[in-house]
């Protein structure tokens, strides 16, 4: 059950309307990174968390991520404030109007189709997806998951905070990047509060490849570190040894029994290409300037 206080969860304080700030605040309103596919990503992974530990930590987490859209959607509406009430009442001249709606960014967008309500779309007018929620049901991966969410959405809160200097702004995407932090911790300490918890799943790895880096990508720039060197790691540079690591042919074959088999040849010999044939094409018969080598005519 939820009930809603009517009480943000921190203050928000706009200085002055700025359709265009409001636009690029719409990242965390709809975007990948919002608060809106955090509190989805976190609520469905709740609902089928069998660790009672776990459960309450993420519908805590959950509801608190509904108060950030809250804030954040704040933002955005105070930020559209001035324009909506403009836009409605047509107080100005056209020309002018729609100069004040593209002052400083793409803001066009949101104001005409929304009327500078915050839409759940990211910044570049995309629509919010539940596509942005890559749960997958098993708490070693979707802690993980959720780690690297918090992280990338603290990231966005710092790119914001560096295109504005309004201090009330600041201020409160200041509070909401740092309960990214405080999030991050506490799925940190729940995924380590499984032991094991790595690799994720039950199934272990294969022990002959488990420990092997396969140095794929030679050349200049070629490079060693704690991620393929030391003592857990087998190097493999050779590039016969990069193939058929299985010790098979490294083909692909399937075995097809009696109608099956011969339905299979009889298509293979139909669509057969002739290598001795050098045909005349459309490109040959239309060919002009910059067409390259042709097939004489």
């Amino acid at each position: 059950m939820f009930m809603h206080n009517k009480r943000l969860m921190y203050t928000v304080r706009v200085s002055e309307p700025n359709p265009a700030l409001a636009t690029l605040m719409l990242e965390q309103f709809g975007g990948p990174q919002g608060e809106l596919a955090a509190a989805m990503r976190y609520f469905t992974q709740a609902l089928a968390e069998e660790d009672p530990g776990r459960k309450d930590m993420l519908l805590d987490i959950a509801t608190e991520e509904l108060s950030h859209l809250e804030v954040i959607g704040s933002i955005v509406s105070m930020l559209n404030r001035g324009i909506k009430g403009r836009l409605a009442e047509a107080t100005e001249e056209e020309a002018d109007l729609y100069m004040s709606l593209n002052e400083g960014g793409e803001s066009h967008t949101t104001s005409i189709l929304y009327g500078g309500a915050p839409a759940l779309v990211n910044s570049a007018g995309v629509p919010w997806t539940a596509a942005y929620i890559d749960s997958i049901g098993d708490p070693g991966c979707d802690l993980r998951s959720n780690i690297a969410a918090e992280a990338r959405a603290k990231i966005v809160y710092e790119r914001l905070i560096n295109v504005t200097d309004d201090p009330g702004i600041k201020d409160a995407l200041g509070f909401l990047m740092t309960r990214e932090v405080a999030h991050q911790k506490s799925f940190e300490k729940a995924l380590y509060s499984m032991q094991p918890n790595f690799p994720p799943g039950k199934l272990p790895g294969m022990p002959e490849f488990s420990d092997k880096y396969y140095n794929m990508s030679q050349g200049e720039g070629d490079a060693r570190g704690p991620w393929n060197e030391g003592a857990q790691w087998e190097t493999v540079d050779d590039r016969e040894d990069q193939g058929a690591v299985d010790g098979g042919d490294g083909g692909a074959s399937v075995e097809l029994k009696g109608e099956a088999a011969s339905t299979v040849k009889a298509m293979a010999e139909r669509l057969a290409s002739d290598a001795a044939s050098n045909p005349i094409t459309g490109a040959d018969l239309g060919a002009g300037p910059g067409a390259g080598t042709t097939t004489p005519v």
